[in-house]
C-alpha cells in the first residue's frame, strides 16, 4: 500500500503554510490530482530555487534542488516550462516569502 497523499492535498497544504506564514504562493501549472509530480519554485529573499523530491543514495526521500546553474528569472521559468512539455502531469507550484524551502520540505519529505 502507497502512503503517500494525493498531490493536490500536498500542493494545497505547502499553498495555506505559505500564506498563514504572510508570503504569497499560487500553482503556476495543475498536474495529475492524485500522482503528479511536485517542482516547487522557492522564491525566499531574491533567491529563487526549483525543488522537488527525489531519492538520495541511501534511497531515502530528499529534497533536491533542480535549479539550473547561474539562472535567472527568465532560465527558472523556461525550465519548468519544459519539464511541463514533456510531463502533463507534472505540478509547479511558487512559494515566495520566508521560508519558502521549509514548507517545500514539510509537504513533500515524510516526517
Amino acid at each position: 500500500m502507497d502512503a503517500r497523499l494525493p498531490s493536490a492535498l500536498l500542493v494545497a497544504a505547502m499553498i495555506r503554510r505559505m500564506q498563514d506564514a504572510g508570503g504569497f504562493a499560487a500553482v503556476l501549472a495543475r498536474g495529475d490530482e492524485g500522482g503528479g509530480a511536485i517542482l516547487a519554485v522557492a522564491v525566499d529573499r531574491g533567491r529563487t530555487r526549483l525543488l522537488e523530491r527525489g531519492f538520495g543514495p541511501e534511497g531515502r526521500a530528499v529534497l533536491l534542488d533542480v535549479t539550473p546553474a547561474d539562472a535567472d528569472a527568465k532560465d527558472v521559468d523556461d525550465y519548468w516550462r519544459r519539464r511541463r512539455s514533456r510531463d502533463p502531469d507534472l505540478w509547479v507550484v511558487e512559494l515566495d516569502g520566508a521560508e519558502a524551502e521549509r514548507f517545500v520540505a514539510e509537504a513533500l519529505l515524510p516526517n
